[in-house]
């Protein structure tokens, strides 16, 4: 059984990969990304090609292997499953549900992840809209676009907050802005670097650039 310090460096590396696809992750991006110095990352990065886990190309970087993928996909799919458990069952705040999650991943029976998962329904994403891998590890996608990316008149719906940080989590839900609302754009200003929305309620919110670019969202057919 893989620890959870290797189930740690798994998961960020696929999650590293989602923003660099097809290409190889710095070692100094993942060591930065894990809180370690390189030094610490490329020795553990050595053991888990030693394992077959990743392909690590000294100097360029590193990417999951097939069975890093399935590791990750897995570990990914635990912690998804109890953040959204922990929001829909305990009532827990969805802004701090993230490092609960952290710790419980590494400990749940895959008896008990089977239950949570027949109780909430099977679902396809967790509270802050990020897809949760089913059993066989398959992943739903979603054609989605940036808030910041969007033009004015255009009519959408929040797909994911890819911001897990607890104070910008209670910052977009005081305003409304948790996944499936529906939002019109208002207002792109380019100069002043803002988005201005409308909620559903008919309430105007405008966000900085770097705000609006924290929100994914799809198209209200």
């Amino acid at each position: 059984m893989a620890t959870s310090t290797v189930e740690d460096y798994i998961k960020r590396l696929y999650l590293e990969q989602q923003n660099r696809p097809g290409e190889l992750v710095p070692l100094g991006r993942l060591a930065s990304a894990m809180n370690v110095v390189p030094g610490t990352a490329t020795t553990m990065v050595k053991a888990l090609a030693e394992a077959d886990l990743v392909r690590y190309e000294p100097r360029q970087g590193v990417t999951l292997s097939p069975s890093g993928e399935k590791l990750a996909l897995h570990v990914l799919r635990r912690h998804r499953l109890l953040e959204l458990f922990l929001v829909k069952a305990l009532d827990c705040d969805w802004a701090e549900v993230h490092d609960e999650a952290e710790e419980l991943e590494h400990a749940i029976s895959e008896r008990l992840l089977e239950r949570i998962d027949d109780y909430l329904g099977h679902p396809g994403y967790d509270p802050h809209g990020d897809p949760i891998p089913t059993a066989a590890g398959d992943v739903v996608a979603r054609r989605v676009r940036m808030l910041a990316d969007c033009r004015p008149g255009q009519a959408v719906r929040i797909a994911r907050i890819s911001d897990q940080d607890p104070q910008f989590l209670r910052y977009a839900e005081e305003r409304g802005l948790t996944p499936d609302a529906e939002l019109e754009i208002v207002e792109c200003d380019g100069v002043g670097d803002a988005v201005t929305v409308r909620s559903s309620a008919g309430r105007s919110i405008t966000l900085g650039g770097a705000a609006a670019g924290k929100i994914a969202v799809t198209p209200v057919e």
